[in-house]
């Protein structure tokens, strides 16, 4: 059976812009349908002004990423966007036990019951905090009965970073039954978006996530960091209003779903 392809070279900094990065790390695996299914994660570094480091969805790590991490500066902030996306925060907090373990909505209750240790100590909201409010914009993106994500814009890059809002995962990278769970959930490349399944839970509340996708629309990004696939290092604002057309925001249609 054929595995999912790594985007090599792993569990190393790639830049994308002065001051932010990204690290593609391991396989990670999805247990759905009695299979498990593997498919690959990615995170993103920002380097604040003051030095410190904001990680985004942090993924495993070796001595060797958390070596070239420190070269930036401090680690500071470890931010899960959403409560499916923690797994890792406990062993980066292991390493780094004065950084900031950021919660989003949701995700302290799921830690909880899934036994996996992270020490929360600060919570996630729709303005972001001091500690980076001057060079990375926030939002919560709600409508989904499942699930809330925060998005992030860094500034000065013109860089939109999302999860699982958006997910773009290539043919040729995955294995045959995660193809077909994606054809099915239509979030294959190139029409990268959210899967069919977490598009259902907005049912009746799509005027809600119309509001949080204009907003982000209103930052006209140049690019969008996916955790999951191929990511889009350019026409960031064109891709966003592809991959969300399915809300039906423009033109009115969102009125039709409150």
């Amino acid at each position: 059976m054929k595995t999912v392809e790594t985007y090599e070279p792993t569990g190393v900094l790639k830049p994308v812009d002065d001051n932010i990065w990204i690290v593609d790390g391991p396989i990670e695996h999805m247990q759905q349908f009695g299979l498990s299914l593997p498919f690959p994660t990615r995170m993103t570094v920002i380097r604040l002004r003051d030095d410190n480091l904001f990680i985004h969805s942090p993924v495993r790590a070796d001595e060797n990423l958390y070596a070239a991490i420190e070269a930036l500066g401090r680690v500071a902030h470890l931010v899960s966007p959403n409560k499916i996306h923690y797994a890792a925060m406990g062993l980066w907090a292991a390493c780094y036990p004065e950084a900031v373990c950021w919660a989003s909505p949701g995700v302290r209750e799921r830690a909880a019951k899934h036994r996996i240790a992270v020490p929360f100590s600060a919570d996630l909201q729709d303005a972001p905090p001091p500690d980076w409010a001057g060079e990375i914009d926030q939002l919560i993106f709600r409508g989904s009965r499942f699930m809330d994500e925060v998005v992030f814009f860094h500034k000065a890059s013109a860089t939109l970073i999302l999860a699982d809002l958006i997910e773009n995962f290539e043919a040729g990278k995955i294995s045959l039954p995660m193809r077909f769970l994606v054809r099915l959930g239509g979030n294959l490349d190139p029409d990268g978006k959210l899967s069919l399944d977490l598009r259902l839970t907005f049912t009746g509340r799509r005027r809600q996530a119309c509001r949080c996708y204009e907003r982000m629309m209103a930052w006209h990004p140049e690019r969008i960091i996916l955790a999951h696939g191929r990511w889009y290092r350019q026409n960031g604002t064109q891709e966003l209003r592809r991959a969300f057309r399915w809300l039906g925001c423009e033109g009115g249609r969102a009125a039709q779903n409150p």
